[in-house]
């Protein structure tokens, strides 16, 4: 595969210009995709950084990050000197029929909890939102957020869920609350899946602040924009590594 096939098969099947929210994550998800499906193969090369960049609209530094998640992963690899660059990772073979079983099976089960996801959390913080809070509910929520900002990778998903939760539970709705509770358990089973990326993990540690500060401001909308966002983020690393 020549470079100018290369590049007309990435302008017209995967890579056009990422939009300006989540773009490290979506410009992931652009490329994850663009290598699981097959628009390159193991062995081709990706085009030169600021062409990449500049085909994407992204910056050189997000271009940066997204490709070492994707080198982190296992689908892409850097080589030094003559003949260098970053090259795609064949990826491992499997039977065409089991291959097609678990792509249709995942793509349900993820298609299904994101749609879930999308609908509920928004809802759930501005809701929370539009409530006045006890001081309860205020500790409750500063709390969570300072666990979360600060804790190990270890103990991520636990300190995540447990922040989405709280957000769930200063709405003052037990049935908001356990559709959150039941979107959170979808979601670890699908986080653990893909790699963890320090990149993402301070991307989503701005989010939750930014949500968690409107709804103290009790500002709904905001918080429903806010929290749009950070879904919209996780959902498209998620899709970029498992769809």
């Amino acid at each position: 595969m020549t470079a100018g096939n290369v590049e007309t098969l990435w302008a017209r099947a995967v890579f056009s210009p990422v939009p300006v929210r989540n773009a490290f994550e979506v410009t992931v998800e652009r490329l994850a995709q663009g290598i699981q499906l097959g628009v390159l193969k193991g062995g081709d090369r990706l085009p030169p950084e600021r062409e990449l960049a500049n085909t994407l609209g992204v910056s050189r530094v997000t271009l940066r990050e997204a490709i070492k998640a994707l080198r982190d992963a296992g689908l892409v690899e850097s080589r030094r000197g003559r003949g260098g660059g970053t090259f795609v990772v064949a990826p491992k073979t499997r039977s065409p029929r089991r291959a097609e079983q678990i792509g249709r099976s995942l793509r349900h089960v993820l298609d299904d909890a994101l749609d879930l996801r999308r609908i509920i959390e928004p809802g759930a913080a501005a809701l929370a939102a539009s409530r006045t809070l006890t001081a309860a509910d205020r500790a409750m929520l500063h709390r969570c957020l300072t666990e979360t900002t600060r804790c190990t990778p270890e103990t991520r998903r636990l300190t995540d869920s447990r922040l989405h939760m709280a957000i769930a539970a200063a709405g003052g709705s037990a049935s908001v609350t356990a559709a959150v509770a039941d979107v959170q358990l979808r979601m670890d089973e699908l986080l653990r899946a893909i790699p963890v990326i320090a990149a993402n993990i301070a991307h989503s540690d701005q989010q939750h602040t930014a949500v968690v500060d409107a709804i103290l401001a009790g500002q709904s909308e905001r918080a429903r924009v806010e929290m749009e966002e950070h879904v919209d983020g996780t959902a498209a690393l998620l899709r970029g590594f498992l769809s």
